[in-house]
């Protein structure tokens, strides 16, 4: 292992993960009926989302998992949060319980209202 995968073991997103611009994640999901999910909390949904986004709070551990079952593990999945960080988290989990393709908004909502 070199000093640096060492360094920043766990920084690096899997290769089903993929962080796209604004620009290019709003293209992405325009293109029809996609699976969009907001993982921040319920008052941050309830604050503004992105539009056709459904909410699944990341926080609530077990209530998570359990509400991604009903999502298609083979088809893209386009999550995103505040600021980017929960997301990524979330990208980890969610390749973890299965999905191949996830698809993660840099900088999170604050930079979609922008």
């Amino acid at each position: 292992m070199s000093l640096l995968s060492f360094l920043f073991k766990g920084h690096t997103m899997p290769e089903e993960v993929q962080v796209l611009d604004r620009e290019d994640y709003k293209q992405a999901i325009s293109k029809g009926k996609v699976q969009l999910v907001d993982v921040r909390t319920r008052a941050e949904f309830m604050s503004g989302h992105i539009k056709g986004a459904s909410n699944i709070d990341f926080f609530q551990g077990s209530a998570f998992e359990s509400a991604f079952s009903r999502f298609k593990r083979d088809k893209p999945i386009f999550i995103y949060c505040q600021s980017g960080n929960r997301s990524q988290r979330a990208a980890r989990k969610l390749v973890d319980m299965g999905f191949k393709e996830v698809y993660d908004l840099k900088g999170g909502y604050r930079t979609w209202t922008y």
